[in-house]
Order: C-alpha cells, then sequence, then structure tokens
C-alpha cells in the first residue's frame, strides 16, 4: 500500500480514477454550438423579422441567417384563438397564438363563436402557469377540474380523440407544408382543450419538419473542398469525400464532441471522389471517383469490388464492358439492393449488378444532334427506382423509363435546358417534379407533365463545382441548394430556401464567409441539415440542427464529452543519460578522407583505362613512346633505334625475299606447283644510270 501511495505521488491527482462516460449538461453544449448572427446588429427576436431580413438580404448583413425564436414557440405551445371578446376581456386573458380578426359590426356580437370559448384567467396567473411548465421536466400534468366539469364529465369509450386543429397554424409561419384545415365545432371541455394543446405542441415537433438552424456544427479533417456527401437512411453514419482523394467515415454513435472520423479511405490514388452513394439496406456503400471504375465497400469502409474498365480502342461504347474514361456521378437504386446507376465523361450512363464486377446490365447512350463522345455530367434515379435522368454536357436533359424492351432513345428529351453543365439532379418523391442545377448559376423547377419550359427559374445561383446539388425538404414544401463564393462578392456561401408551393424565394441562411457550399441534404429522421464546404485548402461538412426538434445525430455525440485520461494511458519515457554509448544513438565517424583515398587508387576505384594513343615498340603501343619503362629507357638510351620513319616500305619487304623464297613457311608451299614464278620490275634508278 505504502508502495503504491509513493508511486502516485509521481503523477497528476487526475489519474488512477474510474473513467466514466462524461455527459455535459445539455444547456451548456447547446450554447457552445449555438449559430451566431454575422452583421452589424443583433437579429430580432421574432422569426418573422428574422425571416423577412434574411430574405430580403438588408445591406451590412453579410451572412443572414434563420432561427426560431421562444416567443414564437411559446405562441405554438397556448394557442387560444377567440372570436367576439371585448378589450377588457382581452387585456385580462393573454391571447396564445396569431392575433384574431377584427371584430364585425355590433349587430353581430351573438353569432356561433368560432373555435372553443377561453377559459376565464388572468395574464398573471398564465404567465405563472409559463413559467411552471418551463422548468417542468416530462409532460404537462392535467389542470385540476372544476366541480360542474367533474359532474358533467362522462367516461370516454375507445380511443383518445385525435388533436385539434388550431387557427394559430393558418399563418404558415416558421411551418413548413401545406396549411392545417380549419378548426371544427367542438363540445369538448376547457381540461380537454388544454390536454389537446399540450399534445398538440408534442405532435407539432414529431410530424412537421421545421428548418433547424438554432445550432451547429462542423465535421473537419478534409484538406480540400467536401465534394460528395451521403447519409445512410438510420442516420447514424455519415460518409464524406473530398477533392483530396480520401473519404471519411462518421459514427455518430461513437463519436465524441471532438467530432474525428472514425475511418479514412483512398478509393483510387489521384483521383477525386465525386460521389457516394448508400444501398438501401444501409450495409454498402458506393464510391465514384474521377477514374473509369467505381468500387463498392461495405458499411465499415472494407473493399468488396471494383467494377471493370473498359476497352478505350473500341469505338461503340455498346460493344464495352464498362466506362472507358472518368465517371461524373453515380447513385444506388432506392428500390433495388443489387442495382447501381453510373455517368461517365466517355458520353454514357450504365446500369450495373453489385453481384456482376466484369460487365454492366445497360449501356444507355443518349441522344445527340451530332455523332460526338459528349460526357454526361449528372444522373438520378427517382424514388420508384422505374426511371432514370441524365444531364447532358450539350445542356440537355433525357429522361428514360425501365420498361421491358427499352432503349437509348430517351421518352423526354428537353433540348438546350441549361447553358453550362448540368451539375445536379434531383425527382420529387410523387415524382411530377424534377430539380436541375447548373454551372450557369441557376436553379430550375421541371413539371414532368409538361416538360417544354421550366415551372420556374431561380436566377443569382453561383455555382463553381460540378457536385453542387439541389435537394427537397422532408415533406418535400421547401427545395434548397448551396452557392459559391465569387471573388467581389461579399455574401459567402450560402443556403438558399424556396417555397415549392409559393415558387419564390424563403430565406437565405449563411454557411460560411469564404467558403463554397457544394453538397446539401436534409435528413428525414434526424431533422438535421447537411451543407459540405470547402476549398483549395480546407474542407468541412456543416450539420444545422435543432435540439427542440432534432434527433440523435449531432446532438447524441455533441453531448458526450472526450473520455478523461486514467493511470492506463501514461506512458513513462525512459530517460537516456549518456546516449552516444549505444551503437544506436552513436554518431557515425566521416569517411570523407577514406573515399578520397579510394578515388586515387585506380583498381579500387576501378578506373577505366585511358584511350590509347601514339606508336608503340615490339608490338605494343605505348603512350610514352613505349608501353613498358624498359622500352623507354632503350629508347632514350640510344639501344633502340627506330629507323622506319627512314626507310623506304619497297625495300624493307624485299629484303625478305630470298629468305622467302629458300624457307618458305605459310603461302608458298600452297601454290609450289601452280605459282608461276615472280618478275618484279627493275628499279627506275638503275635504268637511269645505265
Amino acid at each position: 500500500m505504502a508502495d503504491d501511495e509513493a508511486m502516485r505521488a509521481f503523477f497528476p491527482l487526475s489519474f488512477g480514477k474510474k473513467s466514466k462516460s462524461q455527459l455535459q449538461p445539455a444547456s451548456s453544449v447547446h450554447s457552445a454550438t449555438r449559430r451566431t448572427f454575422v452583421g452589424p446588429a443583433a437579429p430580432s427576436t421574432s422569426s418573422t423579422a428574422a425571416a423577412s431580413a434574411s430574405t430580403k438580404g438588408g445591406a451590412g448583413a453579410s451572412l443572414p441567417s434563420l432561427s426560431f425564436s421562444k416567443s414564437w414557440l411559446s405562441g405554438l405551445r397556448n394557442p387560444k384563438p377567440t372570436r367576439g371578446l371585448s378589450e377588457e376581456e382581452d387585456e385580462d386573458g393573454g391571447m396564445g397564438g396569431p392575433p384574431r380578426p377584427p371584430p364585425e359590426e355590433e349587430g353581430e356580437e351573438d353569432d356561433v363563436m368560432v373555435g372553443p370559448p377561453r377559459p376565464p384567467s388572468k395574464r398573471e396567473e398564465e404567465e405563472e402557469e409559463e413559467e411552471e411548465e418551463a422548468a417542468m421536466i416530462g409532460p404537462p400534468p392535467p389542470p385540476p377540474k372544476r366541480k360542474e366539469e367533474e359532474e358533467e364529465e362522462v367516461v370516454m369509450i375507445g380511443p383518445p380523440r385525435p388533436p385539434r386543429q388550431e387557427e394559430a397554424e393558418e399563418d404558415g409561419e416558421g411551418m413548413i407544408g401545406p396549411p392545417r384545415q380549419p378548426p371544427q365545432k367542438s363540445d369538448m371541455t376547457d381540461s380537454d382543450l388544454e390536454d389537446d394543446s399540450d399534445a398538440e405542441f408534442e405532435g407539432l415537433l414529431d410530424d412537421s419538419f421545421q428548418v433547424p438552424l438554432s445550432n451547429e456544427i462542423v465535421l473537419k479533417g478534409h484538406s480540400k473542398v467536401v465534394s460528395a456527401l451521403a447519409i445512410d437512411q438510420s442516420g447514424s453514419r455519415v460518409l464524406s469525400g473530398s477533392y483530396d482523394y480520401t473519404v471519411r467515415m462518421y459514427d455518430f454513435q461513437g463519436m465524441n464532441s471532438k467530432l474525428q472520423s472514425f475511418r479514412q479511405l483512398e478509393p483510387f490514388e489521384g483521383h477525386q471522389v465525386r460521389s457516394l452513394s448508400w444501398s438501401p439496406t444501409a450495409d454498402r456503400f458506393l464510391c465514384v471517383t474521377g477514374s473509369a471504375q467505381a468500387k463498392i465497400y461495405d458499411r465499415d469502409g472494407l473493399t468488396l469490388g471494383e467494377f471493370i474498365k473498359g476497352d478505350m480502342y473500341i469505338r461503340d461504347l455498346k460493344n464495352t464492358k464498362g466506362h472507358i474514361s472518368g465517371l461524373t456521378g453515380g447513385e444506388w437504386n432506392p428500390k433495388a439492393k443489387d442495382t447501381i446507376l453510373t455517368s461517365s465523361e466517355d458520353g454514357s450512363l450504365r446500369i450495373w449488378d453489385v453481384s456482376d464486377f466484369k460487365g454492366q446490365k445497360q449501356v444507355v447512350k443518349p441522344k445527340l444532334a451530332r455523332p460526338a463522345r459528349t460526357p454526361v455530367t449528372s444522373c438520378a434515379w427517382d424514388f420508384e427506382g422505374k426511371r432514370i435522368v441524365g444531364g447532358i454536357g450539350d445542356g440537355s436533359i433525357q429522361i428514360w423509363n425501365l420498361k421491358p424492351g427499352w432503349g437509348s432513345r430517351p421518352d423526354i428529351h428537353v433540348e438546350k435546358a441549361h447553358s453550362d453543365d448540368i451539375t445536379g439532379l434531383k425527382f420529387s418523391i410523387d415524382g411530377q417534379i424534377l430539380l436541375s442545377r447548373s454551372m450557369d448559376s441557376t436553379l430550375k423547377v421541371w413539371d414532368l407533365r409538361q416538360m417544354r419550359s421550366p415551372v420556374k427559374l431561380f436566377e443569382d445561383l453561383p455555382n463553381h463545382y460540378p457536385q453542387t446539388n439541389a435537394a427537397f425538404s422532408p415533406d418535400e414544401q421547401l427545395i434548397f441548394t448551396g452557392t459559391s463564393i465569387e471573388k467581389d462578392g461579399a455574401s459567402g456561401g450560402l443556403l438558399c430556401f424556396f417555397s415549392r408551393r409559393k415558387l419564390e424565394l424563403e430565406s437565405k441562411v449563411g454557411i460560411s464567409p469564404s467558403l463554397s457550399v457544394v453538397r446539401c441534404a436534409w435528413h428525414p429522421k434526424l431533422n438535421q441539415v447537411f451543407a459540405t464546404v470547402g476549398d483549395k485548402k480546407e474542407g468541412g461538412t456543416h450539420i444545422l440542427y435543432d435540439p427542440a426538434i432534432s434527433r440523435r445525430g449531432a446532438i447524441v455525440c455533441v453531448a458526450r464529452a472526450p473520455r478523461k485520461k486514467s493511470i492506463d494511458d501514461f506512458e513513462a519515457q525512459p530517460l537516456i543519460h549518456n546516449p552516444h554509448a549505444l551503437p544506436l544513438f552513436r554518431d557515425q565517424p566521416s569517411r570523407k578522407r577514406q573515399r578520397e583515398k579510394v578515388l586515387k587508387d585506380p583498381l579500387k576505384s576501378h578506373k577505366p583505362e585511358l584511350p590509347v594513343t601514339g606508336p608503340g615498340f615490339g608490338g605494343r603501343v605505348g603512350t610514352t613512346k613505349g608501353s613498358l619503362l624498359t622500352q623507354y629507357l632503350l629508347k632514350q638510351g640510344g639501344l633502340i633505334k627506330e629507323t622506319w620513319m627512314e626507310e623506304d616500305p619497297r625495300e624493307a619487304i624485299l629484303k625478305y625475299a630470298d629468305a622467302a623464297a629458300k624457307d618458305p613457311k605459310f603461302i608458298a608451299p600452297a601454290y609450289a606447283e601452280t605459282q608461276p614464278e615472280p618478275v618484279f620490275a627493275k628499279s627506275d634508278s638503275d635504268e637511269e644510270e645505265k
């Protein structure tokens, strides 16, 4: 025991304690992740003011935003619309809900009242009740009943009545979806009304999709723009792909507040990640890069297979087994777990079977005005998996219906739908609306029943990335897309929300002041908005959520603090007092002089022989009048005389003629009988003497 205490004296007091899951208080956690408004003035407390300011884009607000205030939520919690009350009664009892319409003429005071009567209560009592409800944890208890109500109370047989629809939601302020039906007449008591109002408030948070914008976290890790995003159906895992050639995998259930990915992949070295898509069962995902081969991974990031590459020397693309150029997009069939769709720069779309990586099921060649290889820049499935759409490089949109015997001829062909490359296509769930996002800074809404011209054109939406998409809200009442930053612009990267019913801009939400927004998504189960941003130097994924209306996802990991270090995590680093005593740490001696000595030795340095120059003697070619020292000395002493420079070559040969005739050795014996006797001409000098 004493040894343990002595050992503990060398460690901090925090070491050795049991490590517990550190759950931070929700208030402190969400206050740290709350979004801040960038602008000269603070935002107003009303959501209407924030929405209008963000929609109009007031001067000085570089990053407009939208949030739902506490007063708006409290107005939804106690809606009690009434009509026909006097001003005195209105002052005594605070109104919960939207303002009443102005009272009509005096003769109409006795008309039938719309909605249940409001219980007589004072403003102070209601404020106290609101404070108690705000501090209360759990569902509110039922209010005490009066004697008259207890006497008139009748036991209800059957399931409870559904919550009533109230007039407070007719304005549609902060609500996404069509307006609710007008209230119906009812004989319910006041206590039932209060219970139903609380139940309706809880149901409102469960059934509707409000824009979650109050809090924000960022998933970092990429060194360039994040160009691909995929969230599985349960909302537990997120995939992000980037121009830095990597894919990062995030798990909300196993991630703490440090927001670090649990795995990093590099699908294809030197190729950008352009698209990611989960299978319908979320057990596999598709990864599309700038190479010609798409890859399939399992849920944990292990490679399951790679599709084959086609033969680039075959001109007809239908005869190749795969793509021959870089891929531009890909998506998993939302209904079939073994079918995927890919598009490529080689000018074709291909449908693949995941169980067979050696060849595609179908090759789709788009219709072109001229026979050429025009790239297909984007592709998508419809919600039922029975239609595909492709954005062609010539600006056209082509749609094919998957039916027996179908071919490459498109069922719908819209020429010159955009003036630049189409970066994103999205079908609505009902199959009536198609969204198209392009690099010509526009977003177009198409009616699939009438595709001659777009229903609506939204302009001034800068787009500089070929992966920028457009998406629907979960109830499809909002359309939203991201924008890229411009050199001279001051707005930054924005998320622009448009109303599908009104076809007009609802709000602009600032995501980053210096980074472009590329991919965006709104998960229906989490009720959280995802937006990827980045540039040439950094990239990340922003997640917008609201603790009041969002579920799981970012809320789970933000509240989980990192694990504190224990004594088991401590590693004692040994101290080496004399490191140079060990051969491992000893500096190597300098071998410069030794190398210079070796270079001077012709044998050790393997120095090649110098080229041969000059005459030699005795069969040897020497460089200094002889290749040997003895030859040099003899020459210098006069013992060896070189007379070949002064001697006549003819005379030098003929002086051996007599010896060759007497003792033939080489050529003469072979021609002894047949060789005629040589006759040599006499010297000219002798004739001149005679």
